[in-house]
């Protein structure tokens, strides 16, 4: 089980007054004649845990690329803590660490070199100590220096995080943050969101099954075809129980679409 080592840090900056984590209007995004965002507009604020809910394909993953700027949309606008997606692209990605649906890790390098790596490539020092200590939070410190190729998945999974944890960054992206992990991963992925948060940052967690995301989560909204629904929790839970999650998520989104605007939501 993973050692709780304290906060990720004291504080991640200032609560930016009025200032939204992330910010998008309109954004749309097509492959070919297939579009895989439709007017998506929502709002995250500092300090919020905000979750995107829906099946592989719904557009989950489209909208995270375009927020970390690794995509561009075909129309529409956003920010992170104010700086444009496009035209601010590189300030973005200082401000941004993704949590990928693979670890993207490599195989030969130990988990102390994949760290290693990973920092001097984001333009930080890596320290032993900073790398230990991350180690040690994801619970891998006995296996610092084993290489990853000999990992588990969950073992990788979790390598993946401690290279986020490391980059202290002030928005975090999360695509499904769960895959592959036991119980004990979850609450590691759920403690370190938890301690984000209260140290200012944000978060947004794509995922097919709202269920393990609930603890922390402040915000959800179902996704579908590529379009954004704000869904009510409560309504969420009760209609997942005993059914595939993002189904009944997606249920769930379409009964509070009638009582609010399906493309956008502010929180």
């Amino acid at each position: 089980m993973a050692r709780q080592t304290g906060p990720v840090s004291t504080t991640l900056g200032a609560r930016d007054g009025g200032i939204a984590a992330v910010a998008v209007s309109d954004i749309a995004r097509r492959f070919g004649r297939r579009w895989a965002l439709r007017g998506v507009s929502l709002h995250v604020e500092p300090g919020t845990i905000a979750a995107l809910v829906g099946h592989n394909g719904s557009g989950k993953t489209t909208l995270l690329r375009i927020i970390a700027t690794t995509l561009r949309p075909t129309r529409g606008s956003g920010s992170v803590f104010g700086h444009d997606l496009v035209r601010d692209a590189n300030r973005v990605r200082d401000l941004v660490a993704v949590l990928g649906h693979t670890p993207g890790l490599y195989g030969d390098l130990t988990a102390r070199e994949n760290l290693e790596f990973a920092l001097r490539m984001s333009g930080r020092a890596p320290t032993r100590r900073d790398i230990d200590a991350a180690l040690d939070r994801v619970g891998l410190a006995a296996d610092a220096n084993e290489l990853v190729r000999t990992f588990s998945a969950g073992m990788q999974r979790r390598l993946a995080l401690a290279r986020v944890i490391l980059r202290g960054a002030r928005l975090i992206l999360l695509d499904e943050p769960y895959a592959a992990f036991d119980a004990d991963g979850i609450a590691l992925v759920n403690g370190f969101l938890a301690e984000h948060k209260a140290a200012g940052g944000a978060a947004i967690v794509a995922t097919h099954d709202p269920v393990r995301a609930a603890p922390v989560v402040d915000r959800f909204w179902a996704i579908d075809h590529g379009r954004v629904t704000p869904t009510e929790p409560a309504l969420l839970l009760a209609a997942a129980a005993g059914r595939d999650p993002a189904a009944a998520f997606a249920a769930t989104g379409a009964i509070v679409a009638g009582h609010a605007d399906p493309k956008r939501a502010v929180l």
